[in-house]
């Protein structure tokens, strides 16, 4: 299969480098994944090996906290080796499996149960540094992840407060309810109740932010 086009992943890089936020790339794997080979038992997403097959690792606005592609390539198989410990750890806990591609704070992850007609798969973030992992959508697939990611830094850097003393006063997921409700899909999933085996353990704050993304946020 030939690699897709990625618009978005081609935004986030323009982005980071035009807003000067930092972007370190390295070259992919003389074989990358593949769409549909399992990774520890469930299938790769097929934007997410596009990406693979473009770039063995990523920085994304360094500057800024920003998150990082986890790397495999020839050298190095971090993808690899984070995912098995991934469903050996918390798949359980989730109760769904996931595939982790990256991530800084919070991680970053496919869901493969919810791959729609074409195999692609939404992405979610996912906390566990509480008790109980806590997970909320972001996108209905990768490249819509890298480009709802993109316009948040774009507002980042708008922000008067950033301008003025270089704070951090947006944070995303949770100050981009306006950009991700322009993913369409994503907000299909929402509506539809597909997240809420992941998201049993948000609480009334999340819920909230979650409504408003959806639009229906009182």
């Amino acid at each position: 299969m030939e690699p897709m086009n990625l618009p978005g992943l081609e935004r986030l890089m323009d982005v980071c480098q035009r807003l000067r936020l930092g972007l370190e790339t390295a070259p992919p794997a003389r074989e990358p994944l593949k769409a549909g080979s399992l990774l520890e038992g469930v299938p790769v997403d097929p934007v997410l090996a596009s990406v693979y097959a473009r770039l063995g690792y990523a920085s994304f606005a360094p500057k800024v906290g920003g998150w990082g592609l986890t790397r495999s390539d020839d050298q190095v198989h971090r993808l690899e080796e984070n995912n098995k410990s991934w469903r050996e750890r918390d798949w359980a806990r989730l109760g769904e499996p996931v595939i982790v591609f990256g991530g800084h704070v919070y991680a970053y992850a496919t869901v493969p149960g919810l791959a729609d007609g074409r195999g692609r798969q939404p992405v979610v973030e996912i906390n566990t540094y509480e008790y109980e992992p806590k997970v909320i959508p972001v996108a209905s697939n990768v490249d819509r992840f890298f480009d709802s990611y993109s316009r948040y830094l774009e507002a980042l850097v708008a922000d008067p407060r950033y301008q003025q003393t270089g704070e951090q006063a947006l944070l995303f997921p949770w100050d981009a309810t306006r950009i991700l409700a322009r993913d369409e899909q994503l907000v299909e999933l929402m509506r539809a109740g597909r997240f809420d085996t992941l998201m049993k353990n948000v609480d009334d704050e999340t819920r909230h932010w979650a409504a408003k993304v959806m639009g229906t946020a009182v």
